[in-house]
């Protein structure tokens, strides 16, 4: 393999990219128009990436990716055509413009169907500081790789093997215009440094993992402070024992409580919602959670990870509760789903943004004191979550906690209740934000679940 030169990053500044993909954005939408579309949507994403992985002190992968690819959506008054393309000559994307107007001629009409109100389409958008690419090489990248699983590997010598250390960097470009005139883009960047590791010993082997994630490089962790918290979070799960189960007091980790968020979440999402397919369905004003607790959106933050000034259906996002003092105030809503509803579209086409999770707040250290005795969960497995009842049922892995203190590793064992019942039944929430995902919490503590040893 020939590598870069150590002054030459492959990763090259995709901003000359913009002004092209939404010169194409338009030609397509002219060509939808020209061959008898009544309305069009175009979405393309371009991205551009360098991952370099290091497994057992040597360079296992260097992978670079270059990707772009168009969505394009025709719609014949109220039928609904979508194809898609990589091919931007003017032979390919009339072809392709004629495939989906082919569907949309042979699908049921749907009044729902269409683009959402020209007066809702984003304008002003604001600068959301979410693109700084970073001119790091291979070699750098794998010196980083290395040293953050030397690291690791130094820590205790019950660390034996190594899932690899990987450095990633993806820049990205997106765009996105339809017939109302609307036509948008953005560009942003994503780099990240993660290593697993595995530990033995007489109990038998554990695995666990770190990661760092941020917009700009200066954002993340230190790599050797990386290879130290996955060793010790590895190194703490061995000699796991059993414990008594029952109806108990759950501590669910930050980076757990994401997950049990985006859960309830999911339930207020509109495709759930029409379809009656959502325990929440028919729930606006109804009180959901506990009194303090609130669940806002905040799509414009600087630098974060889900911040994006248009929705993907170019309708302008905002702030918002879903969850106001624990009662439900809005839902999800894409164009298409609000019409299914009756209601206007919250701006949410693709999901939520910069989610976080309010109330009065405890530290860690605090919650364990109040819980007492009890389980926390700092891995689950399955995908045991029946949105349509609510009922929440997963694998677990974590620690058994005794007297407010962490006393032991456990593991195979189940948690479940209902989701309903686990947000009415939230007993403390805690200030240690982990601010690596789109849904950004603290640990939650959750008064009584049922739990049993697998």
């Amino acid at each position: 393999m020939n590598k870069p030169a150590k002054n030459d990053s492959p990763l090259t500044d995709i901003s000359a990219s913009e002004s092209l993909l939404r010169s194409q954005v338009e030609m397509i939408l002219e060509t939808a128009r020209e061959l008898g579309a009544t309305a069009a949507e175009v979405a393309v994403s371009q991205d551009l990436g360098l991952s370099v992985t290091a497994r057992m002190g040597e360079l296992e992968t260097v992978e670079f990716n270059q990707d772009r690819g168009f969505g394009i959506t025709v719609y014949l008054d109220d039928c609904k055509g979508v194809a898609s393309t990589s091919d931007v000559s003017r032979e390919a994307v009339v072809d392709v413009v004629k495939a989906a107007l082919n569907i949309a001629r042979y699908t049921q009409p749907d009044p729902c169907n269409g683009l959402a109100a020209s007066e809702l389409m984003a304008s002003n958008l604001p600068d959301l500081d979410i693109y700084h690419p970073w001119q790091i090489t291979v070699e750098d990248a794998t010196s980083q790789a290395l040293a953050c699983e030397a690291e690791a590997m130094a820590f205790d010598k019950r660390i034996v093997n190594s899932d690899g250390a990987t450095v990633a960097s993806q820049l990205s470009c997106l765009a996105y215009g339809n017939s109302h005139g609307f036509l948008e883009s953005f560009l942003s960047s994503r780099h990240s440094l993660g290593l697993a590791v595995i530990a033995n010993d007489e109990g038998g082997m554990q695995k666990d993992y770190w990661y760092t994630v941020g917009r700009r490089p200066g954002d993340l962790e230190n790599g050797l402070l990386v290879g130290q918290e996955a060793a010790r979070r590895t190194v703490a799960r061995l000699g796991s024992r059993g414990f008594d189960a029952g109806k108990l007091p759950v501590l669910f980790s930050a980076q757990m409580s994401a997950g049990l968020i985006g859960s309830l979440l999911g339930s207020l999402m509109g495709g759930a919602l029409y379809r009656n397919a959502s325990f929440l369905t028919d729930s606006m004003g109804s009180k959901v959670a506990r009194d303090d607790i609130s669940i806002i959106e905040y799509p414009h933050l600087k630098c974060a990870m889900g911040s994006a000034g248009f929705d993907g259906d170019g309708v302008a996002t905002s702030s918002k509760e879903f969850i106001k003092k624990g009662v439900v105030n809005s839902y999800i809503l894409s164009a298409y789903s609000a019409r299914r509803l009756g209601m206007q579209t919250t701006g949410n086409s693709g999901g939520v943004r910069n989610v976080r999770i309010e109330g009065e707040l405890s530290t860690f250290s605090q919650l364990l004191k109040q819980m007492g005795s009890g389980v926390m969960i700092t891995q689950l497995m399955g995908q045991g979550v029946n949105t349509v009842t609510g009922d929440y049922s997963r694998g677990a892995s974590g620690f058994w906690v005794e007297n407010g203190e962490i006393a032991f590793p456990i593991e195979n064992f189940t948690i479940a209740s209902n989701l309903k019942d686990m947000f009415l039944g939230v007993a403390g929430i805690g200030n240690d934000v982990d601010l690596r995902g789109n849904v950004c919490c603290g640990s939650l503590l959750i008064g009584e679940m049922t739990i049993a040893n697998g």
